[in-house]
């Protein structure tokens, strides 16, 4: 077995470390394997009670809260292991749940990252929200998984049981070698949070790397630990990082047509929160496009970068088609029957 750490990024988390650390430890008795707190400068209790309660885990205290982002490159910046896993805190594992994930590694060709299947930690027989079994895009840059189409969750009844390529893989809980995750720049600290991992998963994408979900593995998250669905903060994060996403990653063909199009289905979006007298939500997507178009030359740099490092920018992961057309005019809410097969579907 490899060196692997398993790194757990904490802020203000006490109660989920104590909840969810105990089966961690229980279930992570491989060889060559360390467990890592880094903590975001909580201001509660967290690194004291690590170090008081489970000696066994090793914890990386940061001057100040860098965020999802930031928060896990430092930490993968100061360990070594040959692999780092970035999972959650208000995440749940199973027996032999880590193993099944290294070995893809070695089992498949240019592999960037290895995800687990990911239930729902209040509704075990459920697939999650972030990540289910394996995430994809539309060309609009609109995400959705196997499992799970926007708000629509599916049962989990063995129908996504087959190792599978797919598109980009959960923040929630994921595997890579430490080399590619620096290679590949890591995550956009610019995101802050939420969307991050889809764009390291695209840079990986198009620099020739394989991404896939392992449901031989599975593990069960919380969700919405750090910020509800309902926080108007969430909206702004996510139409943002959104439109980053795709500006930093888009091919150049197509690029003004499909942006042009999305940022229509954006302005439908606000309206849509404004008519449902959800005001915060509407000015949340007003003041997503503002943050957006303020740090557009900040990210011009980055979108050459990926662009003369590309290899690859056509995908079969991608969904050549409109994911919100499917689910709202073709009330199609299952992701086997969308008319789209990845090719190891």
């Amino acid at each position: 077995m490899p060196n692997v750490a398993v790194i757990i990024l904490n802020w203000n988390g006490r109660d989920l470390l104590a909840k969810f650390l105990p089966s961690l430890i229980e279930h992570t008795s491989i060889p060559n394997c360390r467990l890592v707190v880094a903590d975001n400068n909580s201001g509660d209790e967290s690194v004291m009670f690590v170090k008081e309660s489970f000696p066994e885990i090793e914890v990386l205290e940061f001057d100040r809260n860098y965020g999802f982002a930031e928060g896990y490159n430092k930490a993968v910046e100061i360990i070594k292991d040959e692999y780092v896993v970035l999972l959650n805190s208000d995440v749940e594992v199973c027996e032999n749940w880590l193993q099944p994930l290294i070995q893809v590694f070695a089992k498949e060709e240019n592999v960037g990252a290895v995800m687990p299947k990911i239930l729902d930690f209040k509704r075990k027989e459920y697939f999650e929200y972030a990540g289910a079994a394996g995430g994809f895009i539309d060309k609009y840059g609109f995400a959705f998984c196997r499992g799970r189409v926007f708000d629509f969750l599916e049962k989990d009844e063995g129908q996504y049981d087959k190792l599978s390529k797919v598109f980009w893989v959960s923040g929630a809980c994921f595997v890579t070698k430490r080399a590619y995750y620096l290679e590949n720049g890591g995550l956009d600290g610019r995101f802050f949070a939420h969307m991050e991992e889809i764009d390291l998963c695209w840079r990986m994408k198009n620099r020739g790397l394989n991404l896939f979900c392992e449901p031989a593995s599975k593990v069960f998250h919380v969700g919405g630990a750090s910020l509800s669905a309902s926080n108007p903060k969430k909206t702004f994060l996510n139409f943002r990082n959104n439109l980053y996403l795709l500006y930093k990653n888009l091919p150049k063909q197509g690029f003004y047509s499909i942006f042009f199009l999305r940022l229509i289905l954006d302005g439908i979006a606000g309206a849509k929160f404004l008519l449902s007298c959800k005001t915060d939500d509407f000015f949340a997507v007003l003041d997503a496009h503002v943050g957006f178009y303020s740090n557009i030359g900040k990210m011009k740099k980055s979108r050459e970068e990926n662009l003369e490092n590309a290899i690859n920018q056509i995908h079969p992961e991608i969904f050549n088609g409109s994911i919100v057309k499917e689910y709202f005019l073709g009330k199609t809410t299952i992701f086997s029957k969308l008319n789209f097969r990845v090719k190891n579907e």
